[in-house]
């Protein structure tokens, strides 16, 4: 007497639905990421309680050694504005200012006013509170 079935159960499984999901959740992941690039300068930035995301064109940093760099390069003090000149003539007129926290406010004040001589917006980074 033959009790068993006559149909076998496969014990094979399928990956094509796994790969799909990992795939959709990789598409969600990389569309809902910040595709707002840091500042490479250690800079310890003062926090607010609102912070507007502004893409950032040309970055200006000042370090706690009174250091200016323009997009990553150091420069002087003097040659800040014929850096900031070359930098607005390829790309929109938006400056980002990377300013530690225990920089004295007069130094953001030059930068401030050689950025708006030359006709650009300023933006304050912060970091959020």
């Amino acid at each position: 007497m033959n009790l068993g079935s006559k149909q076998k159960i496969q014990v094979s499984f399928s990956m094509s639905s796994m790969t799909d999901v990992i795939f959709l959740l990789l598409i969600f992941f990389m569309l809902t990421s910040s595709f707002i690039t840091p500042s490479g300068l250690p800079v310890n930035l003062p926090t607010s309680k609102s912070s507007n995301i502004v893409m950032q064109k040309i970055s200006v940093t000042i370090t706690p050694d009174l250091k200016y760099f323009v997009n990553d390069k150091e420069v002087s003090l003097s040659r800040l504005e014929n850096a900031l000149q070359s930098e607005l003539k390829d790309k929109e007129g938006v400056v980002v200012l990377h300013c530690d926290k225990s920089v004295p406010v007069e130094h953001l004040v030059n930068v401030a006013s050689i950025a708006t001589k030359l006709e650009a917006k300023i933006s304050l980074a912060t970091k959020p509170d």
